[in-house]
């Protein structure tokens, strides 16, 4: 019984506590997302909006407004612009991306270190998830909370849009509505994520639960709840695991997430590596 004690002595303290809310209401709708990236292959594209909301944050904070608003904005900029070039030129959808999000990332380091705001740089590329407040957990959920429920409600849309656009627009579904629907979720939940876990570790979190639960069920519907429970349980033993071991809760988080995804990927029951290596020939 002690031992219980002593691992669950991080979350007596109030900055444990609110970490641990902000990371769970991160990870539930990110989970969720991720299985739909994985899904269309917007692995990417969930890449490169986390990078480009950077020149958001800093003209954002120059003019007066909210830094969340700023990076919302550029963030559907990036998507938007990927999509115009994609469509207009020869290039390739990956191609477009590497060149937008890295261009837009370049700038937003370039206004960062030219002007003067109150924002640390390594607070936003990283995360500050041991010193959130209330009020910031206030405005996570506000972002997090309709980003989940719009992709519960639209789930069944949204996932024959990722396999099939031609047919979704065949049986009369708005895949224009649709497309930039799942954009602007997808930067809702980055921006809510940035506060905690930074734009540089928060695609980890918007990928690695939908990897892994691909690897696990042949169902969307129960890869969705695959991808919660992970992401639920890595977040608990990821800020647990930070406190006894004294090292930041975000990169803890994803480091138990690449472990769980290669212990996934050599022994899940159908797909894992060793289990196909394995298993009888008839």
């Amino acid at each position: 019984m002690n031992w219980l004690i002593i691992l669950f002595e991080p979350f007596t303290f109030d900055f444990m506590q609110q970490a641990l809310i902000v990371a769970l209401l991160i990870s539930v709708s990110a989970g969720v997302l991720s299985c739909l990236l994985v899904l269309k292959g917007w692995s990417l594209m969930g890449d490169a909006v986390s990078h480009s909301v950077l020149p958001g944050i800093v003209l954002a904070y120059v003019v007066g407004l909210p830094v969340l608003f700023g990076a919302f904005v550029m963030g559907m900029v990036c998507a938007i612009s990927t999509g115009y070039l994609t469509q207009n030129s020869r290039l390739k959808e990956d191609t477009v991306m590497g060149v937008v999000f890295s261009g837009l990332f370049a700038l937003g380091v370039a206004l960062f270190t030219s002007l003067e705001t109150g924002i640390h740089l390594h607070q936003v590329l990283f995360g500050d998830m041991l010193g959130v407040s209330w009020g910031d957990i206030g405005v996570t959920a506000m972002l997090t909370v309709p980003a989940f429920l719009l992709i519960v409600i639209k789930r069944r849309d949204l996932l024959v849009f990722a396999f099939d656009p031609q047919h979704a627009r065949v049986v009369g579904l708005n895949t224009t509505v649709l497309h930039y629907g799942l954009l602007a979720v997808l930067s809702l939940v980055i921006v809510a994520s940035i506060k905690a876990v930074g734009i540089i570790l928060v695609i980890a979190v918007l990928i690695a639960p939908g990897a892994i639960s691909y690897q696990l069920s042949n169902r969307f519907e129960h890869m969705m709840w695959w991808s919660i429970v992970i992401a639920v349980v890595a977040t608990v033993l990821g800020i647990t695991l930070s406190y006894h071991i004294d090292s930041a809760p975000a990169p803890t988080i994803v480091v138990l997430l690449s472990v769980i995804f290669i212990v996934v990927f050599l022994f899940a029951p159908q797909r894992g590596l060793l289990r196909k290596t394995t298993a009888p020939t008839q």
